[in-house]
C-alpha cells in the first residue's frame, strides 16, 4: 500500500521536535455512568495506543499538551495536569513504529528519530463527552471512547499510564473538582455521586456524600428538575466556580 503524503510528512519532521521527548494523555469522559478513556487504533494494524504526540523545539511543553487535546478532542477549554514521567528503559527497546510503518509501506532506517528512546511526559485531562469529537491523529484510522473497565491492550507501557492517571484522580478527587469537566453545567446530587463512585469503583452512602459536598462550600442549589411529579423532584447543583 501506498503511505498518505501527510505520514510521509510527518515521518520526515523529526527536526522539528524535541528528542526522544513525547507526551501521552490520558483523556476521561463520563457518560451513561461510565468512566471512558479516549483510545486510537492505528492505521493497518491492531494497535491500540492514548493520544499523544511531541514538543516542538519553540513550544512549553503545556502548550504541546494543550495543542495535542484540541487536535484529538476538539476543545481548546479542557482541564488538564501533568502527573508523571515514564522512563522505563524498555521503552527504548520496543519496536512499535517499526511494525506500524512497515504495515503502511514505509521501512524506517535504523537511525530514525521515531526509534529512538523517548520519555513520556504524562498528562490527565477531563473533558465534557457530549462536546468532545474525537479525532484520529496522522497514525490512526480511529479515536473513540471506550470503557475504563473494557480498555483494550494498549502500546508500551499505555495501559500503566492510565492506571496511574487513575489513581491521582482518585487522590485530587474533591481539591481538583473533576465534576467541573466531566458532568454538564447543572446536575443532580445523585448524578454528581455516581461520578465519585465511578471513579472511586465503590458505593457511597448517600446520605454522607451529601453532607460532604455541601460542606466543600463548591455547590450552588438551583431549581428542582422537572419530573413531572413536584415533590419528589431532586435539585439541580451547579459548582460555584464555573461563573
Amino acid at each position: 500500500m501506498s503511505p498518505s503524503k501527510e505520514l510521509v510528512d510527518f515521518l520526515n519532521s523529526g527536526h522539528l521536535y524535541m528528542p526522544g521527548i513525547s507526551i501521552d494523555c490520558v483523556i476521561f469522559g463520563f457518560h451513561n455512568r461510565q468512566l471512558k478513556v479516549l483510545v486510537l487504533q492505528f492505521k493497518s494494524t491492531d494497535g491500540y495506543a492514548l493520544p499523544g504526540g511531541f514538543i516542538r523545539k519553540e513550544e512549553h511543553i503545556d502548550d504541546a499538551a494543550r495543542r495535542i487535546l484540541e487536535e484529538r478532542t476538539g476543545l481548546k477549554e479542557i482541564y488538564l495536569e501533568q502527573f508523571h514521567v515514564f522512563g522505563d528503559s524498555e521503552r527504548g527497546r520496543d519496536d512499535t513504529h517499526r511494525k506500524f510503518s512497515r504495515a503502511n509501506g514505509i521501512e524506517l532506517e535504523a537511525d530514525h528519530w521515531l526509534l529512538q528512546r523517548f520519555l513520556s511526559i504524562g498528562y490527565y485531562a477531563l473533558v465534557d463527552f457530549s462536546r468532545a469529537m474525537p479525532t484520529p491523529d496522522v497514525f490512526s484510522d480511529t479515536c473513540q471512547w471506550y470503557d475504563l473497565a473494557g480498555l483494550p491492550d494498549l502500546i508500551l507501557d499505555h495501559n500503566r499510564i492510565v492506571q496511574q492517571a487513575l489513581e491521582t484522580l482518585r487522590l485530587m478527587l474533591d481539591n481538583k473538582l473533576v465534576g467541573f469537566n466531566l458532568l454538564p453545567e447543572t446536575f443532580t446530587m445523585n448524578e454528581l455521586q455516581a461520578l465519585y463512585e465511578t471513579i472511586l469503583d465503590k458505593p457511597l452512602l448517600r446520605a454522607n456524600f451529601q453532607r460532604k459536598m455541601l460542606s466543600l462550600e463548591i455547590l450552588e442549589r438551583l431549581e428542582k428538575k422537572w419530573t413531572g411529579k413536584a415533590h419528589k423532584a431532586p435539585y439541580l447543583y451547579r459548582f460555584q466556580d464555573r461563573h
